[in-house]
């Protein structure tokens, strides 16, 4: 009876601890995709713009001078954020593993394709009116990050690393959410500080930095050093999660 009682302890407390995951996922899931939101809007105005559309952006020499890698940033850029969000639910990592392995090779190839188009905008397109020296420094940096941050997490996982491919793609995905991430940061920067080229440049690197820091903070939980359950290695149909399960 004493038996049969524990495991009745048991199993409440793993209900419990399932529907947190659940409702944490959830949270976290709309947050991103809120998030995601704010660069799908206004990289679908642009490209509204791009192919003979009503102007309703500030002009951009970056994508005037150049459309093509701008499409193609905007469009690899807009569906990774999407698609990347659902790649933070543990129940359709468990629920569609082989859905789940075919959507995180897309993202490698689409994050690859907007960072490499960022920085060829970058390099040889006219800087953004508004921006310094700062920024384009760091759009160099951060662009060359998500390329690389991409390539690692592909390495980990063609070697069965799934908590090391896990890691890597949480910090690519906040790098390239930084685009939303950023909308914010400039606001408050030119809000509190006035507009000024630096403030600009300074505001908005801090979408990148805000970003990587939690993203840091996520994979330094406790929770996050455990393996999700559910996980099995990539070479024998692994579910290779992209973030920590309690996360979501």
């Amino acid at each position: 009876a004493r038996s049969a009682v524990s495991q009745m302890a048991v199993s409440a407390v793993g209900q419990r601890r399932t529907g947190c995951s659940v409702r944490s996922s959830w949270r976290a899931q709309v947050g991103l995709l809120s998030l995601a939101a704010i660069p799908a809007v206004t990289g679908t105005a642009r490209l509204m713009e791009v192919f003979g559309g009503p102007r309703t952006m500030p002009d951009n020499p970056r994508i005037a001078g150049s459309p093509s890698p701008a499409v193609l940033h905007i469009v690899g850029g807009v569906v990774f954020l999407v698609l990347g969000a659902l790649q933070f639910s543990p129940r359709m990592r468990q629920r569609h593993p082989t859905w789940h392995r075919r959507a995180g090779r897309a993202l490698i190839l689409l994050g690859i394709t907007a960072a490499l188009a960022a920085l060829w905008m970058t390099l040889l397109s006219p800087r953004q009116t508004g921006t310094g020296s700062v920024l384009h420094t760091l759009r160099l940096i951060f662009g060359t990050a998500l390329a690389g941050t991409l390539i690692v997490a592909f390495r980990a996982i063609k070697r069965g690393d799934v908590a090391q491919h896990r890691a890597w793609m949480i910090r690519a995905y906040a790098i390239a959410l930084a685009a939303g991430t950023q909308a914010l940061t400039i606001g408050v920067g030119e809000g509190i500080f006035g507009k000024t080229v630096l403030i600009t440049d300074l505001s908005t690197s801090a979408g990148w930095i805000v970003n990587l820091a939690v993203a840091e903070v996520i994979l330094r939980r406790p929770s996050a050093q455990r393996p999700a359950a559910g996980n099995v290695s990539a070479r024998g149909g692994a579910r290779s999660p992209v973030e920590p399960r309690s996360s979501g």
